[in-house]
Parts: structure tokens; C-alpha cells; sequence
């Protein structure tokens, strides 16, 4: 699989834990953060993270957490910054900072900084 192209000034990636958008579910999932953050956002994927690992050894029982991968527009960043923690959305640089094991070689693409 491969990244999903970013539409222009959608540039702050996003993960969302445990969140699963269905393809039929993308339009209300945008307008969820438009009305709830005045943020816009292009949903990017649905990902299931890889097994954790253990002195390089895999954990059992672990991995295929869905994450929703999204973007939000550039002008709305600042906005939706401190808002965006009481539901736990992560910038996916720090997604794969802290847990670069669960996350493939591909999503590092879609870092910014």
C-alpha cells in the first residue's frame, strides 16, 4: 500500500488511536472536526499498527489497532494544536517518535518536521 497524496495546504498530519472511519463514514468525519474544531482535515487512511517489540523481539497479542490517519489544513493548525488532545489526537511525528516499532517505513513519509 501507499501513502495517500495530501491535498494542497493539508500539511500537519494526525493520528487518531483506536479510531476506525469507514469509507462511507469520511464526509461525517471531516465535518466532525469542522464543527467541533472549526479545523478542516482531508482523511488520509485507516492504519493498522505492527506488533509492539520487545528487545527487538515480537510481542504477542499485540499490533492491529486501527488508527485514522488524517490531515488538517494549514491555516487551521494553530486552532485545532490544544483542542485536539482532549481526544487524544497525536501529531504523527510524535506517534512515531514514542512508538516507531508499530508504525511501517511508509507512514514516516507523511512527517513534516
Amino acid at each position: 500500500m501507499e501513502n495517500v497524496t495530501k491535498n494542497e495546504n493539508f500539511n500537519q498530519v494526525c493520528v487518531w488511536p483506536s479510531t476506525v472511519v469507514s469509507e462511507d463514514d469520511v464526509s461525517s468525519f471531516t465535518q466532525f472536526f469542522q464543527d467541533t474544531f472549526g479545523a478542516r482535515v482531508q482523511f488520509l487512511e485507516d492504519y493498522r499498527t505492527l506488533p509492539d517489540r520487545e528487545d527487538g523481539l515480537i510481542v504477542e497479542d499485540t499490533g492491529g489497532r486501527a488508527d485514522a490517519l488524517f490531515a488538517v489544513h494549514a491555516d487551521d493548525v494553530a486552532k485545532f494544536a490544544i483542542p485536539r488532545l482532549q481526544f487524544g489526537i497525536r501529531w504523527i511525528e510524535d506517534a512515531i517518535d514514542n512508538s516507531p516499532e508499530i508504525y511501517a517505513k511508509r507512514i514516516t513519509k507523511y512527517r513534516t518536521w
